[in-house]
């Protein structure tokens, strides 16, 4: 299997190397990433400028670009090979519950699931040393396989681990939490006058329920979710269809 492999911590990141390694044995493995960070970017696309594509080494190239973007032309023939799956981390830090909206290692995931390929996402709910990346990169190294036959091309898969050196002996298939944000500006003026503003705060989770990816890796456990491209809510569809505007034109 051709596996493209990227993330949004940047091509020097080490969760990046680690699933590379977990993964290089049984696959032909591509890196295409980002030359530095690019966490929160979301599903940012560059569609005025040019995106860049160098090779660093054997089958390991960087971008400019996004995390979308890196996916994006790895598809569409930046790479010599057209990749059969993508990966994308394992990243430094959760994304979990609302964390999918903003996170760049979910969109690479969601990107590849647009054009057809498999997308997972990994992440380690860690940020300090020591980063236990190795059980989460053997856990999905182990069952590639079957996480293949599991894809559709109705969604991408987001695996969340605990950050703990015995993590993976529970594991959990969730649906993605609620997550509220205690946001806030931090600000200071410069000597010419301008008004500099740098987002703080911290996410809060106000209740943890069963079954969500919060949840299981709160309570120590390796969380599996299938997240859909097509966000449809039928039972607010249906409210309005009670809406008075519709009756307007009548």
């Amino acid at each position: 299997m051709r596996i493209l492999l990227t993330n949004d911590d940047g091509i020097h990141s080490p969760g990046l190397e680690r699933i590379r390694r977990a993964l290089e044995d049984d696959h032909e493995v591509w890196v295409l990433a980002p030359d530095s960070e690019r966490s929160a970017m979301s599903h940012y696309i560059t569609v005025k400028d040019p995106v860049s594509c160098r090779q660093l080494e054997e089958r390991t190239f960087v971008s400019n670009g996004s995390p979308a973007d890196c996916v994006i032309i790895g598809l569409l023939g930046a790479l010599p090979i057209t990749p059969d799956f993508v990966v994308s981390g394992i990243n430094i830090g959760a994304n979990l519950g609302s964390d999918i909206i903003y996170s760049g290692t979910a969109a690479a995931a969601r990107q590849a699931a647009i054009m057809g390929r498999p997308g997972v996402a990994l992440s380690l709910d860690g940020f300090r040393d020591p980063l236990y990346f190795e059980p989460l990169a053997r856990f999905f190294a182990e069952n590639f396989d079957e996480f293949l036959s599991l894809w559709s091309a109705e969604h991408f898969i987001n695996i969340n681990a605990p950050n703990t050196p015995d993590q993976g002996k529970a594991v959990e298939i969730t649906s993605p939490a609620v997550r509220l944000y205690n946001d806030r500006l931090r600000s200071f003026e410069s000597p010419r006058g301008e008004m500099y503003y740098f987002l703080d705060g911290s996410p809060a989770e106000t209740e943890l329920q069963p079954g969500t990816d919060w949840y299981a890796v709160h309570n120590g456990a390796i969380s599996v979710s299938p997240i859909y491209l097509n966000p449809v809510n039928h039972r607010d569809d249906r409210a309005y269809q009670n809406a008075t505007f519709l009756k307007a034109g009548v």
